[in-house]
């Protein structure tokens, strides 16, 4: 597991300097030893989110700015059209629109581009899988049978089910059918 390190001492001692509070009137308002605030200021302890919120609390400091630069660590995934996972089966086409996730990210979604076909189909109608599906129709038309029953879909329709059920995704037009289809937990390109 990568392990971060996030610096709020520097922030908090600017702050408490800032308001001529000395690290023993801080100390001893939040009931701990000068020693620990010290360490916490200098970045050798890192604070309990307890210990933190205290801090924030007597010192008025809005935790938004303590967890900013938090914030703006966090990971854009880009996938470049180029460089897309593509996989055709049978008269279906996927391209990945994400990153392939991790399999023990929690959320994780698969979203593809779908091209079915006139004619093609993608699912069964024997059984499902565990997980959710949501689709979005870009062109051509088709048809979501879904157990027993059976949904006519065109451009500009959206549609969102469990994938217990089983299910088929049929291009009964004459063009290919183009959709963006969302499903989680992933499943093709796992």
């Amino acid at each position: 597991m990568d392990r971060r390190e996030y610096r709020f001492g520097e922030k908090i001692k600017k702050v408490r300097e800032g308001q001529s509070v000395t690290l023993k009137k801080l100390a001893e308002e939040m009931q701990v030893s000068v020693s620990l605030l010290s360490q916490i200021e200098n970045n050798r302890v890192s604070p309990s989110i307890d210990t933190l919120l205290c801090l924030a609390d007597i010192l008025d400091i809005d935790p938004e700015y303590l967890f900013r630069d938090f914030r703006k660590k966090r990971k854009v995934r880009i996938v470049r059209g180029e460089e897309r996972n593509r996989l055709t089966l049978g008269s279906v086409q996927y391209e990945l629109l994400t990153p392939t996730a991790p399999p023990d990210e929690d959320f994780a979604l698969e979203t593809l581009e779908l091209t079915i076909e006139p004619g093609g189909e993608k699912g069964s109608d024997e059984y499902g899988h565990p997980g959710r599906e949501m689709g979005i129709i870009l062109s051509g038309q088709g048809e979501l049978k879904y157990g027993t029953e059976s949904y006519s879909l065109r451009k500009g329709d959206s549609l969102s089910f469990s994938s217990a059920v089983p299910h088929i995704l049929i291009n009964n037009g004459e063009e290919p059918l183009k959709a963006i289809w969302i499903i989680t937990p992933p499943r093709l390109f796992s």
